[in-house]
């Protein structure tokens, strides 16, 4: 989870490839990621919502 100080919550590219590479890296280690949350001023996004994890 994160916020995105813009205000808009919509995750960006880096957004996106961080988590994948977080979720891969953790596998391995028997962590599981759930989602990622990003926090704006008026909203949040879930990638897991969004269908991008």
């Amino acid at each position: 989870m994160h916020n995105h100080p813009s205000g808009d919550p919509s995750p960006s590219q880096a957004d996106i490839q961080m988590t994948k590479a977080i979720i891969e890296i953790a596998k391995p280690l028997g962590i599981a990621v759930h989602d990622h949350i990003i926090v704006g001023r008026n909203g949040h996004a879930s990638l897991k919502g969004m269908g991008l994890i």
